[in-house]
């Protein structure tokens, strides 16, 4: 298949992309710079442009384009460059296949955030949004895809959990911590974490381009009674590492070194994956010491 990905260069778009080259397909990569090879497409997301002639021949769209949730504080400014980021480049891609004579799959990015902060609530794919500034921007960002599926064009929305890898995205924040023997509860460390291997989370994104019969929304996270809460995330690292896991981050203190962040990091949401599990998708790394024991390749 010929498949377009916007976002290629982060950590799950890179992976992702090896994977379908790996298996045989043609990529197009969306970028923002004047295209350095005939598998690059230049667009503009903030202002709307992309030629839908670029689009002609491609099976399905992977959008995994967006500034990065915990990459900076979060000021009113850079609140509006995460939904910028996101809505923009959602609905330029929506509006290019809009454009489009046939229907085009679309797999956009999603995330988790879109529950909020539900306690001991377990959550599929039917649960409400939640409440705050992650769930609002979530609703946006898969509210700014309509016109995609106005023409008809299947779009699925990966709701992505903690995705675990060696180096990027959680583990580069929390590996250097647990080497030092930090990697302790956030908080009270009883919020659940939904997580997913990189592997997994890639395995599952190719399973969405590969059956356009799933639309909606999907959670990307390992089975609800494979989640852990994060102290227990946190001793499982250590062990790998062979460090302690027991010096506690007080609410209060993350909440004055991250700002507004920390009620998403203090947050808990127990996901279901189950659409994933209903359309037969089968995971690599179930058990918490598996994935840990995988990201502690990084340290």
């Amino acid at each position: 298949m010929r498949i377009a990905i916007a976002g290629s260069s982060g950590l799950i778009g890179t992976a992702l992309g090896e994977a379908l080259e790996a298996r045989g397909d043609e990529l197009v990569r969306l970028v923002r710079r004047p295209p350095a090879h005939a598998g690059e497409v230049r667009w503009d997301p903030a202002a709307g442009q992309l030629d839908p002639a670029a689009l002609e021949d491609v099976s399905a769209i992977v959008n995994l384009a967006g500034a990065g949730i915990g990459d900076k504080r979060w000021t009113a400014a850079y609140k509006q460059t995460l939904i910028d980021s996101r809505v923009d480049s959602t609905h330029t891609i929506a509006e290019a296949i809009a454009h489009l004579d046939a229907p085009v799959r679309l797999v956009n990015g999603s995330a988790m955030g879109y529950y909020g902060d539900r306690g001991e609530e377990t959550l599929d794919e039917d649960a409400a949004p939640g409440t705050g500034f992650l769930a609002d921007l979530v609703t946006a960002w898969e509210s700014a895809a309509a016109p995609a599926s106005a023409v008809g064009s299947p779009v699925a929305f990966a709701r992505t959990g903690l995705v675990i890898a060696p180096d990027g995205g959680l583990m580069s924040r929390v590996l250097p911590l647990a080497k030092l023997g930090l990697g302790g509860p956030l908080g009270s460390g009883r919020q659940w974490w939904s997580w997913m291997s990189l592997p997994d989370e890639v395995a599952a994104l190719v399973h969405l381009v590969d059956h356009p019969e799933i639309t909606g929304p999907v959670n990307l996270s390992v089975p609800a009674e494979t989640a852990v809460r994060q102290r227990d995330a946190m001793r499982a690292l250590g062990r790998q590492l062979h460090r302690p896991a027991v010096l506690p981050a007080p609410a209060p203190a993350l909440k004055i070194v991250l700002g507004e962040f920390a009620n998403d990091v203090l947050a808990s949401t127990l996901m279901a994956p189950t659409v994933l599990q209903r359309s037969g998708f089968e995971w690599s790394m179930h058990d918490i010491d598996d994935v840990m024991r995988y990201a502690a390749r990084g340290a």
